[in-house]
């Protein structure tokens, strides 16, 4: 690792800590990190390792005695066959379980009580999403060296990634959510695909296919990732005579790689049984996708929700991408497929906004996207004029992002309620901000 990538990382780190710590560890605050959806994905570890309660019997007590707070309160069970369980999948928790473990022993040596949300329980899952940011953008840093970017074009993605999209605040504001989740996850099949397909070792395949089932119990929309697998090919249309060949080669492997695979997805199935009776349930009831009725100009630039109004740099990335001249170029067309593959099936959603959010929250995990593309530019651009315009655009990017999250952590951007109006009486106003 380059000296440049230690002082960067070091430093993203010590942001998101100090951030975090300011806005979530003191006075009450830390009893916010845990909200809505975050509570049901967090909930499977207090019912398995503290409660034994695969059915959520300690719900009104924690969530409408103990610990009631009417800005919070968020009922995350569903009704199934007389049986009661959680809607959300379980990827998170699995994901979150060292932190838990942490916090249950701090909790203990401390002498808080270990209910499963008191201090340390939801601190640990703000620390866990720190972790799994960083993680998943180093996974980034290492894929885009892969793909033959250099240290400094690579580390200004990173950047980008890290402070001027809705990463940002998903790590430090809504750490509960899936997506730094899916984020680090999606990074590091990314990350060893790419790898196993340079060396060609069964050990790849494997622990990409295991990657791979946590991506789909995170979120099985997510497992659309596998559609990018021809970007991960420096010559994309011989990926049909590589797959028919290395079938031969690799064709007892890849009854291991289904078994590693269905480890993850089992876990899921598994809790089902146990609390149901049935392998599978359809948690979700009436919600689900309305595929006749997409909303792909809504989900990318409306003033409701749009991505590109309020992460703009990913449109700079997509723009940049249209007039990439290296190893992002190989890949374009497949690249722009994807693109337009998960922004049709994102947004036939039957609620394509997905509720209270900042930004298009259910990109997030798919940010490879928007920055390899710039830092390909950077890399690749021999116009030296460009190339400090495109660093100087990312720069002011960077601190309008930072200027919005702050004004949706104080509600002038509204989770949920916002339109033209609203969006430009307070752009770039922090004077109105109360706290």
């Amino acid at each position: 690792m380059s000296r440049k990538f230690k002082i960067i990382f070091s430093l993203l780190t010590i942001i998101l800590i100090w951030v975090s710590s300011n806005l979530n560890f003191g006075k009450r605050n830390w009893q916010y990190i845990l909200e809505a959806d975050a509570k049901g994905y967090y909930a499977y570890l207090p019912a398995v390792f503290i409660y034994h309660d695969l059915n959520f019997g300690f719900f009104d007590h924690i969530e409408k005695e103990k610990y009631y707070n009417v800005n919070t309160y968020y009922d995350y069970r569903i009704g199934w066959k007389n049986h009661v369980i959680d809607k959300y999948y379980i990827g998170v928790a699995v994901a979150q379980m060292p932190f838990f473990f942490i916090s249950h022993g701090l909790t203990l040596l401390t002498g808080k009580e270990a209910d499963g949300y008191s201090y340390w329980y939801p601190v640990g899952v703000n620390l866990a999403a720190i972790f799994y940011g960083l993680a998943g953008l180093y996974c980034l840093y290492r894929w885009l060296r892969l793909k033959s970017i250099s240290d400094t074009a690579a580390l200004w993605a990173v950047v980008i990634c890290g402070v001027g999209t809705h990463l940002f605040y998903y790590i430090i504001g809504e750490g509960g959510m899936s997506h730094v989740y899916s984020f680090f996850f999606i990074n590091l099949w990314l990350l060893i695909t790419t790898i196993f397909l340079i060396e060609l070792k069964s050990k790849w395949l494997l622990l990409s296919s295991l990657v791979l089932g946590m991506i789909v119990i995170l979120r099985p929309v997510n497992g659309l990732i596998v559609l990018g697998l021809p970007m991960l090919f420096d010559r994309p249309k011989d990926i049909l005579q590589f797959l028919t060949k290395q079938f031969h080669a690799f064709k007892f492997t890849l009854v291991w790689a289904v078994f590693c695979f269905a480890i993850p997805v089992a876990i899921q199935m598994l809790y089902y049984k146990m609390a149901t009776g049935d392998w599978w349930v359809y948690s979700y009831g009436e919600e689900g996708f309305h595929f006749s009725d997409p909303h792909m100009m809504d989900i990318l630039f409306s003033y409701k929700k749009g991505l590109f109004l309020y992460t703009p740099i990913c449109l700079v990335g997509l723009l940049l991408g249209l007039i990439s001249r290296g190893s992002f170029a190989k890949q374009k067309f497949y690249a722009f497929f994807f693109f337009t593959t998960i922004t049709y099936v994102l947004s036939s959603w039957w609620m394509w906004y997905y509720g209270g959010s900042f930004s298009s929250r259910v990109y997030i995990e798919f940010l490879f996207l928007f920055t390899w593309p710039i830092a390909d530019f950077l890399e690749y651009n021999t116009k030296k004029t460009l190339k400090i315009a495109i660093r100087g655009l990312a720069i002011a990017l960077i601190i309008l992002c930072q200027i919005q999250t702050y004004q949706y952590r104080y509600f002038q951007i509204h989770w949920v309620d916002m339109n033209k109006e609203k969006y430009w009486d307070v752009f770039l106003r922090l004077d109105k901000i109360e706290r």
